[in-house]
């Protein structure tokens, strides 16, 4: 694990905050999402320094990593913007209570619903990614009898050198204009019309991304093309950079501090003020977006040991009382994390096990070939960096309840995600009542 102040072991424990891991299983139970605040506003604030060092600009957070109402007033409160997707996330963030200017709505196919309800809410930006996106914003601007402010998403073709399933700049992506093909004159077309207001650019390389090499390419792409519009007579004021910034999961990952983080966006900004006054452009606001990078370390996720299953020399089977439907980035990605049995920190992790769930899906693993300390059933599992894209894509796969999320503040620790019931899982079900056919004679 990636130790810090707030997640460390003590006497054989592990502690989250101020608390035992084994004592926050016993009172909020199992499977348990933890969460912990000094660790995300500590992030925040880096982020938010590292913009500031580059000049005017931004940090938006990217809602879809932990959509929560506490993490979003957590990002107000240290002045963050924030990035949706969805009309849900856009309702999240209004009931946190944020500034809806500071709102960027990104989606490659937003609704008209989505639309409709984005511009009621008053948002910033639209994030512009089709040309039926255009015109009905445009059009629905017009009957409101206003002149909305739009991003347009450009796509540098760039490689990430990450997983394929989250390169999102690659060639023939379905994110974005091509600045090599069609953005040029799809920019050109917004900048003509006259109930949209073309502020500038978005660019998101993909995720999970250590190298910087990849950032300064589709910066210096992106400011070529900047070049090309302004000699078209169209100013680019601003450039959002996106996110995407690598966190650690095992130890092949390297082990970031807040502050390294930071680095990695003050890279960005001296690439960005450089390329620009080579190329004697406006210096652009600068928007960030981290996601994973604000709230994926801060996760840990508690399960608590069920079925053992040895088959010597060939695999060990360790099953929890969580699986896909808690996490499914392994069977989306088959992605890796460490893990930890919490009530036997201090012992050496000399088994090689499979760590699987309780789902009736042979693929439903939390991980293979995982080093562990020797695991009894009754045992606390904590798997760690699990605060990012696990509660934000979890499911009711085999009608099985997203857990509750709990936020360790210091010597606080209460639930910001309730525990669903067996009532929740068929609240929104209706019972049709019917004649069933009489048997035939």
């Amino acid at each position: 694990m990636n130790t810090r102040e707030t997640l460390y072991v003590k006497d054989g424990n592990l502690y989250i905050g101020s608390f035992k891991a084994t004592e926050l299983a016993a009172r909020f139970g199992t499977p348990l999402y933890v969460m912990d605040a000094k660790y995300i506003e500590e992030v925040c604030d880096a982020f938010v320094a590292a913009v500031g060092s580059y000049g005017e600009g931004a940090v938006a957070f990217a809602n879809k990593a932990f959509a929560a109402v506490a993490t979003a007033k957590i990002a107000a409160k240290h002045g963050l913007w924030f990035d949706v997707v969805s009309g849900g996330e856009l309702y999240l963030v209004a009931q946190a209570g944020a500034d809806m200017r500071k709102v960027l709505f990104h989606g490659n196919n937003k609704t008209e619903k989505e639309i409709d309800e984005a511009l009621a809410a008053g948002i910033g930006y639209f994030v512009v990614d089709s040309l039926n996106e255009l015109n009905m914003i445009d059009e629905k601007a017009g009957k409101l009898g206003r002149v909305q402010d739009v991003l347009v998403r450009v796509n540098p073709g760039v490689s990430a050198h990450t997983y394929e399933a989250v390169m999102t700049a690659a060639p023939f992506s379905k994110f974005g204009f091509d600045v090599h093909g069609d953005a040029f004159d799809v920019i050109k077309d917004v900048a003509s019309r006259k109930n949209v207001n073309f502020c500038g650019l978005h660019v998101h390389i993909g995720s999970q991304i250590y190298d910087h090499s990849s950032y300064d390419a589709a910066t210096d792409i992106t400011t070529d093309f900047m070049k090309r519009l302004a000699d078209a007579g169209i100013v680019t004021d601003m450039l959002d950079m996106g996110g995407g910034y690598g966190i650690y999961y095992t130890d092949e990952d390297p082990k970031f501090t807040p502050k390294r983080y930071a680095y990695t966006v003050e890279n960005i900004g001296r690439r960005v003020a450089e390329k620009t006054a080579e190329k004697g452009l406006k210096k652009p606001f600068l928007i960030v977006e981290p996601g994973r990078s604000i709230v994926g370390e801060a996760g840990v996720t508690l399960y608590t040991v069920g079925a053992i299953k040895d088959f010597p020399g060939v695999k060990k089977y360790v099953a929890v009382d969580g699986g896909m439907f808690d996490n499914p980035r392994y069977a989306l990605y088959e992605s890796r994390y460490s893990a930890m049995i919490a009530n036997k920190a201090d012992k050496p992790a000399d088994d090689i096990v499979t760590i699987a769930g309780k789902c009736c899906e042979s693929g439903d693993l939390i991980g293979k070939d995982m080093p562990l300390q020797h695991a009894e059933t009754g045992d606390i599992l904590a798997v760690f960096s699990t605060g990012a894209y696990n509660y934000s894509m979890a499911s009711n796969y085999n009608l099985n309840a997203v857990p509750p999320v709990v936020l360790v503040d210091g010597d606080k620790a209460d639930y910001i995600v309730r525990p669903q019931t067996y009532q929740d899982l068929l609240r929104n079900n209706t019972c049709l009542l019917y004649t069933s056919p009489s048997p035939r004679d």
